[in-house]
C-alpha cells in the first residue's frame, strides 16, 4: 500500500492538472486532523489577474471557509511545489500543522532551498516539513509546462508581455531536507 504522503501528492498532482492554461500548474490539497480533505487550489495568477492567487492561498482560503475559521489548526498542507514566501507566510499566519511538499524551487523556494521560513525557531508557530515527496513528478510537470512555453510554437502564438518566452529557465533539484 501507497505511504499516505504519495497518496495525499497523487491528489495535489490531480488538481494541479486542472490549472487554468498559461498558469504555472501547482496544485496545493488540504487535509483536516481527521484526514479529510477540507480545501484545495491551483495558481490562478494569470487567470484572475491576482499576484496573491497561487495555489497555497487558494486552499488555504477554501479550507477556511470549509471550517468556518482562519485557523487551520491541525491541518495538512500538501502542495507540488515548494511555497514562496508570501506562501509561507500564509501558511505560518493560517497555524497550519504540517507541510509537505513535491519539487523544490531553488529560485522563490522560503521553505529549504534560499531560506527556511517555515522552521525559524523565532516563529510562535513551527511548521512540520516533509520534502521531495513524489518530486520527480511534481518536477516533470513544472518541467514541461516550461518547455511548452517556450516551444517556438509557443512563442510565436504569445507575445513576450503576454508570458511567452520572457520567464527564465527554472531547474529542480533532487535535494531533500
Amino acid at each position: 500500500m501507497m505511504p499516505l504522503a504519495d497518496r495525499r501528492m497523487a491528489r495535489a498532482l490531480e488538481v494541479a492538472r486542472t490549472t487554468p492554461p498559461g498558469d504555472v500548474p501547482v496544485g496545493a490539497v488540504i487535509y483536516d486532523a481527521l484526514g479529510r480533505e477540507v480545501g484545495h487550489g491551483v495558481n490562478r495568477r494569470e487567470a484572475s489577474g491576482d499576484p496573491t492567487a497561487h495555489a497555497e492561498v487558494e486552499a488555504l482560503r477554501a479550507a477556511a471557509r470549509t471550517l468556518g475559521a482562519w485557523r487551520l489548526d491541525g491541518c495538512e498542507l500538501v502542495v507540488t511545489l515548494e511555497p514562496c514566501t508570501m506562501c509561507a507566510g500564509a501558511i505560518l499566519g493560517a497555524r497550519v500543522r504540517s507541510l509537505v511538499f513535491g519539487a523544490f524551487e531553488p529560485k522563490t523556494g522560503a521553505v529549504g532551498s534560499l531560506f527556511d521560513a517555515l522552521r525559524d525557531p523565532r516563529h510562535l508557530h513551527i511548521v512540520e516539513v516533509r520534502a521531495g515527496v513524489r518530486e520527480a513528478e511534481c518536477a516533470a510537470l513544472l518541467t514541461e509546462f516550461f518547455a511548452d512555453l517556450r516551444s517556438p510554437e509557443t512563442q510565436l502564438l504569445s507575445p513576450p508581455e503576454a508570458g511567452g518566452g520572457s520567464l527564465g529557465t527554472t531547474k529542480f533539484t533532487d535535494r531533500i531536507i
